[in-house]
């Protein structure tokens, strides 16, 4: 009964998107051509079904084991979709029983709670990856190392910046992701989503997706997960392209404790506007010089992709590299990592969160922001 009805609902989903993919008449891809003629929402309700499958959700997974920061209580339900029809099974699921959700990548970028998450946590594991001349199109729970390997072997050029960058496909996107003066915005043609409140499937061009520094309207609006991105590459040498990629993860490893869990930068970068007015003297120095004169020290300045100062340098000079609390440690190595050293528990990286922050803004008036998602 409930499957049948389930199947047949997705069904008449799948025969909206074809008419929309046929009315548009243009060749686009189904979920485009369906935003174009302005069906989707027709065929994105699942009110009054249950999700039959939930025994395949898994119950009482730790976080700790699932996440870059080997930190975190059970979550009540995980569960691993491996397409955009289980994501929708799986986000029902959750809204019928009114249990919270919250979408999880490979878990580089979260802090997640020592008591743990009372919901599903639902992890994107559409992770197929496809070249189309200049254009490659990935899905969200692709890793990012896999996604350069392609583009790498395909000759194709423009994310070599991403050398060693940790995580999901979707999770770059969403914190526009970016690096020695790249950023993933640079390349992004299209993403395909699926809004949790409406349960419509969206397209939405480079522009509309509203990218800003480490964010974009996905993350701002927290209501929408990605399904898939197309990125708009230029055709280049593989040869040079995996030499600049490899260049890249061997100064992340030089430079970032890797031998401890982490989960990279714990604080943004501190834009130097922030500090000295744009267009003023002191910032046209420092911008000149690489170099900032602030408060009886003197810090880098770098382009990140407009002039920033490092929030390591900060934390250093405000005397907190090193500093430990619990199990864990503001890293000696690169200061803006907090680093699980002896079993750190979340109230522990919290603390020091805190220390740093306050220690920054004491020394130069500057609030740092949190990178770290924390769940």
């Amino acid at each position: 009964g409930e499957q049948i009805e389930l199947s047949r609902r997705l069904r008449d989903c799948e025969s909206v998107i074809r008419s929309a993919q046929t009315a548009s008449g243009r060749g686009l891809p189904a979920l485009t051509a369906a935003r174009h003629v302005g069906r989707v929402a027709t065929c994105s309700p699942l009110s009054g079904l249950t999700f039959s499958a939930m025994e395949q959700f898994k119950e009482n997974i730790n976080l700790s084991g699932i996440t870059n920061y080997r930190i975190g209580g059970p979550a009540t339900f995980f569960f691993e979709a491996k397409s955009p029809k289980e994501v929708l099974w799986a986000v029902n699921a959750a809204k019928e029983r009114k249990t919270d959700f919250f979408v999880l990548g490979a878990g580089t970028n979260i802090l997640a709670p020592d008591e743990g998450f009372a919901g599903l946590v639902l992890r994107p594991k559409i992770d197929f990856i496809e070249i189309d001349g200049d254009f490659l199109r990935a899905g969200a729970g692709a890793l990012v190392s896999d996604v350069l390997q392609a583009a790498a072997k395909a000759g194709l050029s423009g994310l070599e910046w991403a050398g060693g960058l940790p995580g999901t496909f979707g999770g770059a996107i969403r914190g526009n992701a970016g690096a020695f003066k790249g950023e993933i915005k640079d390349v992004v043609h299209d993403v395909e989503s699926f809004n949790t409140k409406t349960f419509a499937f969206i397209t939405r061009t480079n522009a509309e997706c509203a990218f800003s520094y480490r964010s974009s309207i996905f993350k701002e609006k927290g209501d929408e997960i990605i399904l898939s991105a197309r990125l708009l590459l230029a055709k280049g040498d593989p040869k040079k392209i995996a030499k600049a990629i490899a260049e890249k993860i061997a100064y992340r490893m030089n430079r970032h404790p890797m031998e401890y869990p982490n989960v990279g930068s714990i604080f943004k970068n501190v834009p130097l506007a922030r500090i000295y007015a744009e267009g003023t003297p002191n910032y046209a120095d420092a911008v000149r010089n690489s170099l900032l004169h602030f408060r009886g020290s003197s810090v880098p300045v770098k382009i990140d992709p407009f002039p920033v100062v490092p929030t390591a340098y900060l934390i250093s000079e405000s005397g907190l590299k090193g500093v430990s609390f619990g199990g864990a440690m503001v890293s000696p190595k690169h200061p803006n990592f907090i680093v699980n050293v002896l079993d750190a528990k979340a109230s522990d990286i919290k603390t020091l969160i805190s220390l740093v922050k306050t220690g920054v803004a004491e020394k130069f008036a500057v609030d740092l922001e949190e990178e770290v998602h924390i769940l």
